[in-house]
C-alpha cells in the first residue's frame, strides 16, 4: 500500500462518506496505514475512530480484516457501511450467526476481491480452516477493533484477543496492523503494543476531552428517591435515547419496571434473558422502537447509536475506564450528552463482595480500580480534568463548564503548611506504600505495622487527628491530579513524588485545596445543563418520522438512513435540490441516490405550506453523479440492448448499472427489463422472487437470496427481479 495525496483522499472521504474534510488527526492515521506502517490508535468515543480503518480498506486492493469483539458490533459497523455504499458486497461479516451458505457467499465474495472489510471475531480465526483461507486471500491490512481487551489492566478483558499476533503470523509475515481503542490507560497502552509485538508503530493518542458530555454524582440516599429522581430526569427528556446500567440482574428487571409503570418506553436487557429477547431489545433501542435500555454491563459495547442523550448510573461502575466506556456510549453524534451516576458506599461493600472468589492477584488489581473510581466519585475537582489525568493527559482549564464541580465550585482553602507536611512524610516513609497506609500513617491509626517499620517514630506520624482522614486522602487525591505525586498502579499503587513534588519540598510555595464530597452528609442537587440548537423543530420531527418509515421499509436501524447531525443539517438549512441535498454533513453520493428525493420532495412541501425563508447564504456544491446517464440507460433498455454490453458503453461495473437502473426506477421513471431476467433466470424460478418480494416486510437482496438458497443464483440476479418488481409496483 501506498500514501495517498492530500486531496485524493479528501476526494474518497466525500465520495464514500460525503463528508468535506477529516476529523482531528484522521488523515494522518489513515495515511500511516496506507504506509504499511503498524499504527496504534488512541481516540475517545465519538472521534471517527471506525473510519480510520474503514477508509484505508476502502481504497486499497484487497480485503482488510477487522478483529471486533462482539457479533452485534459487527452487524452494526456492515450495517454503516453499507448504507454510505451502493454495493452491499463490500462489507461482510463472517461468525457464528451465518448459516453454511451465508458463510459460503462471504468467502466466495472476498476471493473475488468484492469485499473491502470483513469483521471477524478472534475465535473466529483461531480456526485453521480460517487461517488456509485468509493465506490464499488478499490481506490488506488487519484491523484490531477494542484493543484494550488485550489488557487484563483494561475494562472487556478478552483472552483470545492475546492470541492475535500469532493468528495473524499464521495468515502472513509482513501484514500492516492498525489497533484501534477508546479508552487505555498508558499501562494498557503498553500491554497492546507488547501483546501484539507491533515492529516500529506509529503512535496516535488524541484528546480523551469529550467536550460534549457533561459529568455529574448525584447522592443516593434511598432507593424511593434514587428512582423518583431518574424518573423526573427521564420525563425532562421526552423521548430521548439513553442507557441506565446497574450492577446485578435483579436491579435491572426493577428499574425497567418501575420506568415502564411510569409512562416511560423502557426495557431490561442482561445476560440472564434468552438471547433472542436480548437481540429484540437492542434492535428495539436501535430502531427507536424503545427510549431507554435498563441494563448490566452486557449491553453497549454492540451498540453503536449515535444519538443517546444520557447514561445513568444507577450503580457504581467496576473502574473508571469503564465508566468512560460506557459514558462514552452518549452523544457519539457530537450533540449533548448527559451523565449521571448515583453514589452510595454501599455500592463499593457490592463490587468488593463480587470478587471475594477472584484470584489473589486479580483480586487485588480489581480494588485498585475500584480505588481509583472511589476518588473520582468524590473529588471536588474538575470531573473532566480527573478523568483526563487518569488517562495520562493533562487538562489546564480551572472550569470546564460541563460538570456538576464546575457548576457548582467549592470553596479553595489554602493547605500549603499540611501539603508540605504530607510531602515530608511521604519522603520519610520510603516512598514504598499506597493511600491507605499514608493516611492511617498521617492520621496516627495505631497499627503493628508502623512498628515494624519504624515509622511510628517519625515527626509526621499522627501529625492530624483520625477523623482528618478524608482531609489528608483529599489532599493526597488532588495532589495526584496536579502532578506532584505520582502513582504506580502496577506496584500496588505506591505513591512517591514527580518532580514537580520535589521542587514543592525544596522551595515551598501554596497549595490550594477543595474539601472533597461527602456523599453522607451532602443534598441531592439537579444542574439544569440541557443545550439547545438553532433549527426548526417541527420539521426535525417530521424529517425522524420519514427516517423511521423509510428505515422500516430497508429493515434498517434509522440512523443508518442518516444519522442526527444530517437531518438537524437538513431542519436548518431546508434543502429542496439535489445539488443542495448533497451538501448536507454525512450524505454520500450512495445516500443521496438512495433516498435524497424523498427527503428533499418532504421539506420542499414543508417550506411552501409554511411559507418558510430559506438561509439566504446555503451553498450550493455539485457532486458528480453517475446519474447524469439516466436518457441513456432509459434508451438502452427501451432497445433491449444487453446489460453487460450497456454496463461496458457506460464505463461502470454490472453491478454499479444495476444500482443506478434501481436509483431511475426508485424516482418514478418506468423500465421493462423483462428481457433481462429472461436471459439470467429460468421463468418459474423468477416468477418465485417476484412473489417473494410481493409478500416480503423486507426488500434486503441478502434475506431473498438466503430464502433461495437452494437455487443456482446470485444478488444481481435477485436485484434484477426486485427492479422489476419495483418498476411494476413501486410507482
Amino acid at each position: 500500500m501506498l500514501a495517498m495525496k492530500a486531496q485524493t483522499l479528501k476526494d474518497a472521504l466525500k465520495q464514500h462518506f460525503g463528508f468535506d474534510a477529516f476529523k482531528g488527526r484522521q488523515e494522518e492515521i489513515i495515511q500511516s496505514i496506507l504506509s504499511s506502517k503498524d499504527t496504534l490508535v488512541i481516540m475517545p468515543t465519538g472521534g471517527g475512530k471506525s473510519l480510520c480503518y474503514q477508509l484505508p480498506a476502502l481504497v486499497s486492493e484487497g480485503t482488510a480484516l477487522v478483529i471486533s469483539p462482539l457479533i452485534a458490533l459487527m452487524k452494526n459497523q456492515v450495517d454503516l457501511i453499507r448504507g454510505y455504499a451502493s454495493d452491499d458486497t463490500i462489507a461482510h461479516f463472517y461468525n457464528s450467526s451465518l448459516n453454511k451458505a451465508e458463510k459460503k457467499q462471504v468467502l466466495e465474495d472476498v476471493s473475488a476481491g468484492k469485499t473491502k472489510l470483513l469483521y471477524i471475531a478472534p475465535e473466529t480465526l483461531t480456526k485453521s480452516d480460517s487461517i488456509d483461507f485468509f493465506k490464499e486471500a488478499n490481506i490488506s491490512f488487519v484491523a484490531v477493533d477494542e484493543a484494550h481487551c488485550i489488557s487484563e489492566w483494561g475494562h472487556d478483558f478478552r483472552p483470545e484477543y492475546r492470541k492475535i499476533r500469532k493468528m495473524i503470523e499464521g495468515i502472513g509475515d509482513e501484514i500492516p496492523m492498525i489497533a484501534l481503542t477508546a479508552t487505555a490507560t498508558p499501562k494498557v497502552q503498553s500491554d497492546i503494543l507488547k501483546t501484539l509485538k507491533m515492529v516500529e508503530p506509529t503512535i496516535f493518542i488524541d484528546s480523551f476531552n469529550r467536550e460534549n458530555l457533561y459529568y455529574e454524582i448525584r447522592p443516593k440516599k434511598n432507593e424511593e428517591a434514587t428512582l423518583k429522581n431518574i424518573v423526573g430526569f427521564i420525563r425532562s427528556r421526552e423521548s430521548k435515547s439513553g442507557i441506565i446500567y446497574t450492577i446485578n440482574r435483579k436491579t435491572t428487571e426493577k428499574v425497567a419496571n418501575l420506568l415502564q409503570v411510569n409512562g416511560i418506553n423502557a426495557k431490561p436487557y442482561h445476560a440472564g434473558l434468552d438471547s433472542k429477547l436480548r437481540s429484540a431489545t437492542q434492535d428495539d433501542f436501535l430502531m427507536e422502537r424503545v427510549d431507554v435500555v435498563v441494563a448490566t454491563i452486557a449491553f453497549g459495547m454492540g451498540i453503536d447509536k449515535p444519538d443517546i442523550r444520557f447514561v445513568i448510573h444507577y450503580d457504581l461502575p467496576k473502574s473508571l475506564e469503564n465508566y468512560y466506556q460506557e459514558t462514552g456510549r452518549a452523544g457519539r453524534d457530537g450533540l449533548g450528552g448527559d451523565c449521571i451516576c448515583y453514589y452510595n458506599y454501599k455500592d463499593v461493600t457490592k463490587l468488593e463482595h463480587l470478587l471475594k472468589d477472584k484470584p489473589v492477584s486479580e483480586r487485588q488489581r480489581a480494588l485498585q480500580l475500584i480505588d481509583e473510581t472511589l476518588a473520582f466519585i468524590e473529588s471536588s475537582v474538575c470531573r473532566r480534568r480527573f478523568i483526563l489525568h487518569y488517562f495520562g493527559e493533562q487538562y489546564e482549564t480551572n472550569n470546564c463548564g460541563q460538570c456538576d464541580n464546575c457548576k457548582n465550585p467549592k470553596e479553595q482553602i489554602d493547605v500549603s503548611k499540611e501539603f508540605l507536611t504530607i510531602l515530608k512524610g511521604i519522603v520519610n516513609t520510603s516512598e514504598k506504600f499506597d493511600i491507605q497506609y499514608l493516611v492511617k500513617f498521617f492520621t496516627g491509626v495505631k497499627s503493628s505495622e508502623f512498628g515494624e517499620y519504624g515509622h511510628n517514630n517519625l515527626a509526621e506520624y499522627g501529625v492530624f487527628k483520625e477523623d482528618q482522614a478524608h482531609f489528608v486522602q483529599g489532599i493526597i487525591r488532588q495532589a495526584l491530579i496536579a502532578d506532584f505525586l505520582w502513582k504506580d498502579i502496577e506496584q500496588y499503587g505506591v505513591i512517591s513524588l514527580t518532580e514537580k513534588g520535589r521542587n514543592f519540598l525544596a522551595k515551598p510555595g501554596s497549595f490550594s485545596f477543595t474539601q472533597n464530597h461527602d456523599y453522607k452528609s451532602e443534598g441531592e442537587e439537579t444542574v439544569s445543563h440541557s443545550k439547545g440548537s438553532a433549527l426548526d423543530e417541527a420539521l426535525l420531527k417530521v424529517l425522524k418520522d420519514l427516517r423511521r418509515k423509510v428505515a422500516a421499509q430497508h429493515a434498517l436501524p434509522p440512523y443508518v438512513i442518516f444519522q442526527d447531525a444530517s437531518l438537524e443539517d437538513m431542519a436548518t438549512t431546508y434543502p429542496i435540490s439535489s445539488d443542495e441535498f448533497a451538501n448536507i454533513q454525512g450524505v454520500s453520493k450512495g445516500k443521496a441516490l438512495r433516498y435524497g428525493k424523498q427527503f428533499s420532495d418532504v421539506i420542499k412541501k414543508y417550506v411552501e405550506e409554511n411559507d418558510i425563508e430559506r438561509p439566504d447564504d446555503f451553498v450550493v456544491k455539485t457532486t458528480v453523479n453517475k446519474s447524469s446517464d439516466k436518457v441513456k440507460i432509459i434508451q438502452a433498455v427501451d432497445k433491449r440492448l444487453p446489460l453487460e454490453d450497456l454496463a461496458k458503453n457506460l464505463g461502470l461495473s454490472y453491478q454499479e448499472l444495476l444500482n443506478e437502473i434501481e436509483t431511475i426506477v426508485n424516482s418514478g421513471t418506468k423500465l421493462d427489463i423483462s428481457y433481462a431476467i429472461d436471459d439470467a433466470l429460468d421463468e418459474d424460478l423468477a416468477e418465485d422472487i417476484y412473489e417473494y418480494f410481493r409478500e416480503s416486510e423486507t426488500d434486503s437482496l441478502e434475506s431473498a437470496l438466503e430464502e433461495f438458497e437452494e437455487e443456482d443464483i446470485d444478488l444481481e440476479d435477485v436485484q434484477i427481479v426486485r427492479i422489476k418488481f419495483m418498476s411494476e409496483n413501486g410507482n
